[in-house]
């Protein structure tokens, strides 16, 4: 995905986006929601193996990227699916190929479960759905408490940029000698600009308040397990066997909570298979794309 594709600032009502087109007018369209203190550009080596055969759409959640955050400040799940339904809704998209990662999955999971008119199929990458937290998110989810952003904000100023992204990736990737030397240039861009947002360690750590929020939901509306038995589309879950954020026990629970459900797990990956391996999750990705319309079927895979 060029550096031109990256998202720039929106115009009312819209969020953010960064739009790929597919070689053919008709082909079927992606939509992309990156994870907490995201952006599009996460998904770009993803986009860059699915661009021949998809129209590709990445969007900056509300209070991330290039998106405005919310009026009150104010992040939630169901806050940022209606965000990302009322995008397409005046953008005209229907029916789109909704992929999600980490919290962007989900949102991608809620807006699959309230609006299905707007949804043909749905992949999760390590959703951070409701269960025993791994130790390392037992850490970041301190950041949700009061005055904890501020105080990780000063902790950060301590750290030069090239630090800062040496823990971001030791965190979220199991290898992070994969991530090239383009795609870290861009992020450390990307983060110099973000520190610059008077809004930016409040929507980090309302970000964490919405994933712990949704651990903590028992209603048969707000549960995200229960979301997951409403959803009607085929379904892929991608699941790293090394992520230090999900943990994997997690997709067996996950895989069995879906009707039409695909397990993708890859060995040696952790919580952004869409980046550490983005070639096995294309090719699942454009099965499920090509598929979607067919009878449910379920299968589970190990990519080696």
């Amino acid at each position: 995905m060029q550096q031109a594709t990256g998202s720039r600032p929106a115009p009312p009502g819209l969020l953010a986006a960064a739009y790929v087109p597919g070689a053919g007018p008709d082909a079927e369209t992606a939509v992309f929601l990156h994870g907490l203190g995201g952006w599009t550009h996460n998904w770009a080596a993803l986009i860059d193996r699915l661009r021949p055969s998809v129209h590709c759409l990445a969007l900056d959640l509300p209070g991330f990227g290039r998106s405005a955050p919310p009026p009150d400040g104010l992040v939630t799940v169901g806050r940022q699916a209606a965000a990302v339904a009322g995008h397409l809704d005046r953008t005209g998209h229907r029916r789109v190929h909704l992929v999600g990662n980490s919290l962007g999955g989900l949102t991608a999971l809620r807006l699959a479960a309230d609006r299905p008119d707007l949804v043909a199929s749905l992949t999760l990458v390590s959703p951070v759905l409701p269960g025993f937290p791994s130790a390392q998110a037992l850490r970041v989810s301190v950041l949700g408490l009061p005055g904890a952003s501020r105080l990780h904000a000063r902790q950060l100023s301590t750290r030069s940029p090239d630090r800062q992204l040496d823990d971001l990736y030791g965190l979220i990737y199991a290898d992070p000698s994969l991530v090239g030397a383009e795609q870290r240039a861009a992020e450390a861009r990307e983060r110099l600009r973000r520190a610059e947002l008077p809004y930016a360690q409040d929507m980090l750590a309302e970000g964490v308040r919405a994933v712990v929020r949704s651990h903590l939901y028992r209603s048969a509306e707000e549960s995200a397990w229960r979301q997951a038995r409403r959803v009607r589309v085929p379904t892929l879950l991608v699941y790293g066997r090394e992520d230090r954020l999900v943990p994997f026990r997690t997709a067996v629970r996950a895989y069995a909570a879906f009707r039409d459900a695909r397990l993708l797990t890859l060995p040696g990956v952790g919580h952004v298979a869409m980046q550490e391996r983005p070639a096995p999750v294309a090719r699942a990705l454009l099965a499920l794309v090509a598929g979607a319309g067919l009878p449910a079927a379920r299968a589970a895979t190990a990519c080696r």
